[in-house]
C-alpha cells in the first residue's frame, strides 16, 4: 500500500509539473466555474482541453495509463479509466473540447448528479440513495428522469465508450455488497440503453465496499461511499478521428 501511494505521489507530482508549463492557458469559456447541481464550485485555470493538448502524443497515454492502474488497482475505477484512455498531444485536445461541450450539456441538464471533467473524458456520480432504495436495485421513478436526460446527452455523443460501477459502503458483508453493487450498475446501464444508447458503448463493473472514497465509520462516509459512478470516455473511432485532425 506505502508503494502505491508513493508511486500515486510520484505521478501526481509529474501531471501537476506538466500542468504548470501553461499556466497561461485559459479556461473553456463554455464551463463556467461554478456549477448549480450541487457539484459544487468548478476550479479556476487552464481548461481540461488545454491540459489533453499538454500531455503530449506518446507521453500522455503512458502516464495516464499508469496512472489509472494505481488509482483503480487491477480492474480501474471510473476516474483510472478515463486516466488510462487518455490520448494526449492535439487529438487530446479535440478530444478535450468535444468533452467540455458534453459536461456542459449534462451539467445543465442533470440537477441531482455530480458532473467533473476528468482528463479526456466525464466523470457523473450519482448518490445511490437517489437512485435507489435501502438494500434495493430497482431504480426510483425520480432517478430514471436523471438516466434519461444522461442519455439523450450520450445519443448525441455516440462516439464514446462508457463505464458505470456500483459501489456501496461497508456495513454488511461482502456476500451482499458485492451483487447488490453489481445490480446497480446493471440497472442504470439497462435503463439508458433502453433509452436508446447502444448497449455495446457500456462496460459494468460492481466493486461492493472496496473502493469506498470516505470514511466508512460516519454517517455522511457511508453515504458518500454508496453511489454509482459513470466514466464516459473516448472510443477507438474518436481518438483515431482526433489523432488525424478529423474530430
Amino acid at each position: 500500500m506505502k508503494s502505491r501511494s508513493s508511486l500515486l505521489s510520484v505521478l501526481m507530482a509529474l501531471l501537476l509539473f506538466v500542468s504548470s508549463c501553461a499556466s497561461t492557458s485559459t479556461r473553456n469559456p463554455n464551463i463556467p466555474e461554478a456549477d448549480t447541481n450541487g457539484t459544487g464550485p468548478r476550479k479556476t485555470g487552464m481548461s481540461k482541453t488545454a491540459k489533453g493538448g499538454l500531455l503530449g502524443a506518446g507521453g500522455g497515454a503512458v502516464v495516464g495509463g499508469v496512472l489509472g492502474r494505481v488509482i483503480g488497482g487491477k480492474s480501474g475505477t471510473a476516474a483510472g479509466a478515463i486516466i488510462g484512455a487518455t490520448v494526449g498531444g492535439a487529438g487530446g485536445a479535440l478530444i478535450g473540447r468535444k468533452m467540455d461541450k458534453q459536461a456542459e450539456e449534462l451539467q445543465k441538464d442533470m440537477q441531482n448528479a455530480k458532473v467533473e471533467r476528468v482528463g479526456e473524458g466525464i466523470k457523473i456520480t450519482f448518490d445511490s440513495g437517489i437512485l435507489f432504495d435501502t438494500n434495493k436495485s430497482d431504480l426510483r421513478a425520480a432517478s430514471m428522469t436523471e438516466i434519461t436526460k444522461m442519455a439523450e446527452v450520450l445519443k448525441k455523443y455516440p462516439d464514446t465508450n462508457v463505464l458505470v460501477e456500483g459501489h456501496t459502503d461497508n456495513s454488511g458483508s461482502d456476500a451482499i455488497n458485492q451483487p447488490l453493487s453489481e445490480r446497480r450498475a446493471q440497472a442504470v446501464a439497462n435503463y439508458a440503453q433502453q433509452q436508446g444508447v447502444d448497449a455495446s458503448r457500456f462496460t459494468v463493473s460492481g466493486y461492493g465496499s472496496t473502493q469506498p472514497i470516505a470514511d466508512n465509520t460516519t454517517v455522511e462516509g457511508k453515504q458518500a461511499n454508496r453511489r454509482v459512478e459513470i466514466a464516459i470516455y473516448a472510443n477507438d473511432k474518436m481518438k483515431k478521428a482526433a489523432e488525424e485532425g478529423r474530430l
